[in-house]
């Protein structure tokens, strides 16, 4: 799971009684800017992780499924110190070699809510892609090339696209869990 300060609160207390519930383990990782751990904080100020994995150190080959979490924290680790053609912050880089496994039936991706923003740093990773979010990033989403799946006049709740799980936000993830443990037990 990819976190960062800002994190929905929501999400992450969900993810962290569900998946165990299964006997799935939740590791979190986030770049750690060159320290060992690093502890961040949810939106509500509620919850607290301390985070050990770095993303430029993860072993995607390792894992069956890759969460994003809600909240600012996708757009906290799209940061990139120097800019370039190409963002080439550490999370991004991880996004693009796990989308490279996704296309290849090896890693399930979910988003939900604020989560795609990472994808956006990078637009050839969510072109053409049907997905679902948060209302206030749809143009962000729309302009790096996704396709947003509406239903009277919103965003649906829950979207799924071959290994790419999309949930609207906080409200739905519930049945985000439950899809997304489906998905990588069918890998």
């Amino acid at each position: 799971m990819l976190i960062e300060e800002h994190y929905d609160e929501t999400e992450f207390n969900v993810f962290n009684e569900y998946f165990p519930s299964f006997g799935i383990d939740v590791d979190y990782a986030s770049y750690l800017w060159g320290n060992e751990s690093l502890t961040f904080e949810g939106n509500d100020k509620t919850s607290k992780v301390v985070v050990k994995h770095c993303v430029s150190k993860v072993n995607l080959a390792d894992y069956k499924g890759l969460i994003l979490i809600g909240g600012y924290a996708m757009d906290r680790l799209r940061y990139q110190e120097t800019l370039s053609q190409t963002n080439q912050a550490p999370a991004v880089n991880l996004l693009r070699d796990a989308v490279a496994m996704m296309d290849r039936g090896e890693l399930a991706i979910g988003t939900i809510c604020h989560s795609l923003w990472l994808f956006c740093a990078d637009p050839t990773l969510i072109k053409s892609r049907q997905v679902t979010c948060a209302h206030n990033i749809v143009c962000d989403v729309e302009n790096a090339g996704a396709e947003i799946i509406t239903e009277d006049g919103s965003t649906v709740e829950l979207h799924q696209q071959g290994l790419l799980i999309t949930g609207k936000h906080p409200g739905c993830v519930n049945v985000f869990v439950e899809r997304f443990k489906d998905t990588v037990n069918a890998l």
